[in-house]
């Protein structure tokens, strides 16, 4: 990895955001998007999203995108991201049906009939693995899988039910509990789940980020040597970067608040945050503490960034991006200065997650997010 990326992957306590002299699209080989809530919201590209991504990928980047919702096929995600101008191959999306599919087929069968309860992509992920989509629980399954479809119903619901109470194998493609929409935020496949467990008991196999097949899948199809996940939640996305080992980029055009990123714990922290996907075209600023003790020598990435593994900052806790200054006085999270309101965003960060520690910070944080209009 690149001496000018500052940010540390996998398994480290991340105590600020990362910095990146360069911009990402040229530090990173492939971007690996999450869809709903980053690139879309239902039917609409979300604003920047298109020339952003057209603009990465003329620098050379590769796009793969990775998502959660196993409703639609990849050729069906490609023809609509090729419809906002982004042209996308069924090769270029990855999606938990697959992954989900790959994992029910390691542990069945060949041939073995699988209840699945979702939609069509689920159903061509099932048979792309050689494996056969049944629609009833008295069909003999050897599996039983969830995967999200907004058309949905009871009976389908109570179909997994009976299978799962019968002792039948579980899977969930994933259980993001929510999911962006164009008039808000909906019910996602966890609430579904939920339903299921509500009835049945039991705790499914669960394939999507932030669990370690989706990654496994991400990695088999898109041969990414520095990938850079980009995503905009916290517990699926980011969660999922962290226990790949790999970077995170978060945008705050889906389910994240501002607050509830100063609230995460160690492995929701991203490596870097913004504000939508053009920051994928720029450097990302530094962080800094003012140290009050000198640092080592080296400062290279591969030898460890002081800043990031315990090094001490200002002696009044502060730390300083663009023109702000951010830090923890007794339960309240204090913001001095001016300037951009993403910079003021990330000094905040810093202080939160390093008073944290591995924990979550509880300081009040509401004026100060107020200063900076989140």
């Amino acid at each position: 990895m690149n001496e000018q990326i500052r940010g540390v992957a996998g398994g480290s306590v991340r105590r600020r955001p990362g910095g990146c002299e360069r911009p990402l699209s040229e530090a990173y080989d492939t971007a690996l998007l999450d869809l709903d809530g980053v690139v879309y919201a239902g039917g609409r590209a979300i604003a920047h999203a298109v020339e952003s991504l057209t603009a990465a990928r003329n620098a050379g980047m590769h796009l793969a995108y990775v998502t959660n919702n196993a409703s639609r096929t990849p050729e069906a995600v490609a023809e609509q991201l090729s419809g906002f101008g982004l042209p996308t191959g069924p090769g270029d999306v990855i999606t938990s049906a697959q992954a989900v599919a790959r994992l029910i087929s390691e542990q069945v069968p060949p041939g073995a009939r699988v209840l699945a309860i979702g939609g069509e992509g689920l159903r061509v992920a099932l048979r792309e693995r050689g494996l056969e989509p049944v629609a009833s629980a008295d069909d003999d399954p050897a599996a039983v899988v969830q995967g999200y479809d907004p058309a949905l119903d009871w009976e389908r619901l109570a179909e997994a039910a009976y299978a799962v109470q019968r002792g039948v194998p579980w899977f969930a493609s994933n259980t993001d509990l929510t999911i962006p929409k164009e008039r808000g935020i909906a019910p996602g496949n966890g609430a579904l789940v939920e339903v299921v467990r509500t009835a049945a008991g039991g705790t499914p196999q669960v394939a999507g980020k932030p669990q370690p097949p989706m990654h496994r899948e991400t990695v088999l199809r898109t041969g990414a040597k520095r990938p850079l996940v980009i995503g905009d939640r916290l517990d699926t996305d980011i969660e999922g970067a962290y226990n790949g080992g790999v970077d995170s980029l978060l945008v705050l055009t889906g389910v994240t608040t501002a607050a509830e990123l100063l609230a995460a714990p160690p492995e929701h922290r991203p490596t870097y945050v913004d504000a939508d996907l053009r920051g994928v075209l720029e450097p990302q600023p530094d962080v800094s503490p003012k140290l009050s003790t000198p640092p080592p020598l080296s400062t290279s990435f591969e030898r460890g960034d002081p800043h990031e593994q315990g090094g001490a900052p200002m002696a009044d806790g502060g730390f300083r991006c663009g023109g702000w200054r951010a830090r923890v006085a007794g339960e309240v999270l204090v913001l001095d200065g001016d300037g951009m309101p993403l910079d003021g965003l990330r000094a905040l960060c810093a202080a939160a997650w390093t008073a944290a520690g591995e924990g979550r910070c509880g300081a009040d944080a509401g004026k100060a997010l107020g200063q900076v209009g989140m």
